[in-house]
């Protein structure tokens, strides 16, 4: 069987068993993408190991998948994005960051105290307590998006509190990584920084001042899905320059892409193709590849208190952090707990640092278990959450906007 009919059979597999396994979860009352990361879990490494199948010989299979997955979370991130306004978003800025910040520093500090608490090095500690830092919020704003609370002000919040979020653990993980490998230039801290403030101006100004004009432009032209391929294009320019001219994620990059066309006039002409583009394929890849990515037949019993030790310090330090943030930034109580639910999940982006510190020898293999087990949970237990939050009685009074019976509900 050639490599494609391979990739051709895996995706039926996968995305027959993310639409069953997120109909299941919806049905016993919690969010799909529950059902659809719990699933990736069996059919990886961890039980049925699927892109090892007795058919399977391409050796391209798997880092196939995880880049469709890729695709995926942007498409979600874009989503994200092109349902907010930016009036609406800047309105909550000291919010986000607020709750960005202590939802960085409450981890990184307790997370590098657990460290030593069990015998780590000092850079290790350090690195342990920065991979705690990290926050992905796809996972939560599928979450808030079935629920039809992104448009609310814990949701806008939550997003604002992202872009602080991967600002900060950047401006610190790059620090960190300066200072172990002999170069404390304070010159390349500011370069870092620089390029930061570089991409978010170019982006903004361009999105502000160029994107409507050429969506315009691009609508007359005698193109079919004219419109839903620019936003394509631009999207994955917007993820690309994030990462190589502002050294940010690529999904955030996306999201601010999604934010600048929901300003256009031709907004309306590719939101459903958006939708039916990523929900129909890419996005179900995404929440299955995250399940593909871990191998619990890893998880040693060895480092059992120091996994559990990671996971409980991930959680509540996020949600009682960025939490306590939003607090002080003005929300009451419930909104200020469901932001600091929203900001728990470590997803890809935690994959991703744990992998820079193994790489970088930074972190032993039984001290990467750890990291990936709070990536897992953390990743699991957080639209459980914030199911659990927003379905409080009087919800609707106290989180939402007016505007939010407006947004659509996500499809499974």
């Amino acid at each position: 069987m050639s490599s494609f009919l391979q990739l051709a059979v895996e995706l039926a597999i996968i995305l027959l068993a993310a639409k069953a396994a997120g109909y299941l979860s919806m049905r016993l009352g919690q969010p799909s993408v529950l059902g659809e990361i719990l699933v990736g879990i069996l059919l990886g490494p961890s039980l049925l190991d699927i892109v090892h199948l007795s058919f399977v010989n391409s050796e391209t299979l798997a880092e196939s998948i995880h880049e469709l997955g890729e695709l995926g979370v942007l498409l979600l991130m874009f989503i994200a994005g092109l349902e907010l306004h930016l009036g609406e978003l800047t309105r909550n800025t000291r919010v986000a960051a607020l709750a960005g910040t202590l939802g960085v520093l409450f981890p990184v500090g307790f997370g590098w105290g657990v460290g030593l608490l069990f015998g780590l090095e000092g850079e290790s500690a350090l690195f342990l307590g920065l991979a705690l830092g990290a926050t992905s919020v796809s996972i939560s704003a599928q979450t808030l998006m079935e629920l039809k609370v992104l448009r609310s002000r814990v949701g806008m919040g939550l997003l604002g509190a992202a872009v602080f979020d991967d600002v900060l653990v950047i401006l610190l993980l790059s620090g960190f990584l300066a200072v172990v490998e002999g170069s404390t230039n304070l010159l390349d801290l500011l370069l870092i920084l620089g390029r930061m403030a570089a991409f978010l101006g170019l982006s903004v100004a361009f999105g502000l001042w160029v994107l409507p004009r050429l969506a315009r432009m691009v609508a007359r032209l005698p193109i079919s899905q004219s419109v839903l391929s620019l936003a394509i294009i631009v999207m994955l320019i917007y993820g690309v320059a994030a990462e190589l001219l502002g050294g940010m994620a690529a999904i955030t990059g996306a999201f601010l892409a999604g934010l600048m066309f929901a300003r256009s006039l031709e907004k309306e002409r590719m939101e459903a193709g958006i939708h039916a583009l990523a929900y129909g394929l890419f996005v179900p890849i995404f929440f299955i590849s995250i399940g593909l990515s871990v191998n619990l037949r890893t998880l040693e019993l060895s480092v059992l208190w120091l996994s559990l030790a990671v996971i409980l310090t991930a959680v509540l330090t996020k949600f009682f952090g960025a939490g306590l943030g939003a607090r002080l930034g003005g929300f009451n109580w419930l909104e200020s707990w469901q932001l600091g639910a929203g900001m728990i999940s470590r997803g890809e982006v935690g994959l991703i640092v744990a992998n820079v510190g193994l790489g970088a020898g930074l972190v032993t293999q039984n001290e990467f278990s750890a990291i990936i087990g709070m990536v897992l949970v953390s990743t699991l237990v957080t639209p459980l959450i914030l199911r659990a939050l927003f379905t409080k009685k009087n919800e609707s009074r106290l989180a939402t906007s007016p505007e939010t019976s407006e947004t659509e509900e996500s499809k499974p």
